[in-house]
C-alpha cells in the first residue's frame, strides 16, 4: 500500500507517540507499506519541527524521517484540479502523481470539503479515519 503523508501527519507522528499518526508508522513497518511525501511537505515539516520540542526532534530523526520516502512532484492532468487551498495543491498533485492509494492529512481547514471523499479516485482521510477504514 502506498500512503501519501501531508506535513501535518509527519509533525503529529513526531510530536506524539500515542496518536493515530504514529500508530500508522508502526503498522506500516510491519506490513511493508510505503510512506510517501513530497519534498515540499518534508521541508514544511522540518521548518515547523523545532516548535514541538526536543522529544519530537528525536522522534523525527530516529523514527519518522527514516521511514518516509520524499518524492519530487511531476504531473500533468488532463482536467482541472479544483481545490481552493492554493498552498496545498502541491500536496494533492504530488499524491496523484505518485499513484498513492490514500492521501492522509490532519489539515481540516484546507481539506475540510475533501476529508472522507476523494479527488480523481484518490481517497483523502485523516490517519484515524484511514486506520478505522482498513480494519
Amino acid at each position: 500500500m502506498r500512503l501519501f503523508l501531508d506535513s501535518s501527519v509527519l509533525l503529529a507522528a513526531a510530536g506524539s507517540s500515542t496518536g493515530a499518526s504514529r500508530l500508522l508508522f508502526d503498522i506500516a513497518s510491519r506490513h511493508g507499506w510505503e510512506l510517501l511525501t513530497a519534498e515540499y511537505c518534508l521541508r514544511e515539516a522540518e521548518f515547523n519541527l523545532p516548535k514541538l520540542g526536543k522529544k519530537a526532534e528525536l522522534s523525527w530523526t530516529q523514527i519518522i524521517r527514516p521511514a518516509v520516502i520524499p518524492l519530487s512532484t511531476r504531473l500533468t492532468l488532463d482536467r482541472p484540479l479544483i481545490f481552493r487551498a492554493t498552498k496545498d495543491r502541491p500536496v494533492v498533485i504530488s499524491a496523484l502523481s505518485q499513484k498513492a492509494d490514500y492521501l492522509l492529512t490532519l489539515d481540516r481547514d484546507d481539506f475540510h470539503g475533501l476529508l472522507g471523499r476523494s479527488v480523481y479516485g484518490l481517497p483523502i482521510r485523516t490517519p484515524g479515519e484511514f486506520l478505522r477504514e482498513i480494519r
